[in-house]
């Protein structure tokens, strides 16, 4: 039997979601080239392919006890040091291209495929959509899936090896985002990838969490088993800050398992054999 490569028999599964009848269009949206699904209005980013550094590394433990020693932490940092093996040992993984939502499904969007969707949380129907014993009720009704923590991981920080994509410097509350009705100050958040929000809500991905990356793929599979799953981020949750070092939540690096409440920021395949052939250009 012949073994295609993995790009084609993405492209494969992907002409089979478009004859399906999801539909896409492709469009400018702040400047970058972007993927509106155009039943729902969410817009995508297309993620290129490559290889990265997974985890906390040692130079962003040393750049947080920098931070540290400045005063530039709330309270003492023993806790976070003590639990930075949860996020080790740092490992190289390849990922594929992708696609990823902008910014994580706001409560209009949300109300697409569950049109009776309430969220307590939300300021407006432009706000990150919070969900709580719905989730798996979205989850089974989206047509896309959810990014690995891999994955998620490889889209924060952006072809950045710091803290977060904006650098080694503590992250400001300023920078948490949660309601994008506002497109200028959207737009002035993304990061290389044109995504935003990255670190802001409590993002759930495809992984189960388990406490550390000891014998986890290179291949930015998700695990899988029993469990709750992993989240990323969570910095916009806890606003307004209240002294508890929340910046924390904002690396590229942390991660938790799944709670209570949780954001969804969908992943698709590259919808065209087009969108193939560009991103393999740039890898």
């Amino acid at each position: 039997m012949t073994a295609f490569p993995s790009w084609i028999l993405s492209f494969i599964r992907d002409a089979r979601l478009l004859a399906s009848g999801t539909m896409w269009a492709q469009e400018i949206v702040a400047g970058r080239p972007a993927w509106r699904h155009t039943p729902s209005g969410v817009v995508f980013r297309a993620v290129p392919g490559g290889t990265f550094r997974m985890g906390l590394s040692d130079a962003e433990l040393d750049a947080v006890r920098a931070i540290e020693r400045a005063d530039g932490a709330d309270d003492d940092l023993e806790a976070f040091f003590a639990g930075a093996v949860r996020a080790r040992p740092v490992r190289e993984v390849r990922v594929e291209p992708f696609l990823i939502a902008r910014h994580p499904l706001t409560v209009a969007q949300v109300r697409h495929w569950l049109p009776e969707y309430e969220d307590s949380f939300a300021d407006s129907a432009s706000s990150t959509a919070r969900l709580e014993d719905d989730v798996d009720d979205l989850l089974g009704t989206l047509p896309f899936r959810l990014p690995s923590e891999a994955e998620w991981e490889y889209a924060a920080r952006a072809g950045t090896t710091t803290l977060t994509f904006r650098g080694d410097g503590r992250p400001d509350e300023d920078q948490v985002l949660d309601d994008f009705a506002d497109e200028e100050r959207t737009a002035a958040a993304e990061n290389a990838f044109g995504l935003a929000a990255m670190g802001s809500a409590n993002e759930i991905c495809a992984d189960v969490w388990i406490p550390h990356f000891t014998d986890a793929p290179a291949d930015a599979r998700p695990r899988t088993g029993d469990g709750p799953r992993v989240v990323r981020g969570g910095a916009g949750d806890l606003s307004p800050w209240q002294g508890c070092d929340e910046w924390l939540l904002l690396l590229s690096a942390t991660r938790d398992e799944s709670q209570d409440f949780t954001a969804v920021r969908p992943v698709a395949p590259v919808p065209t054999s087009q969108g193939y052939a560009e991103h393999r250009d740039n890898t």
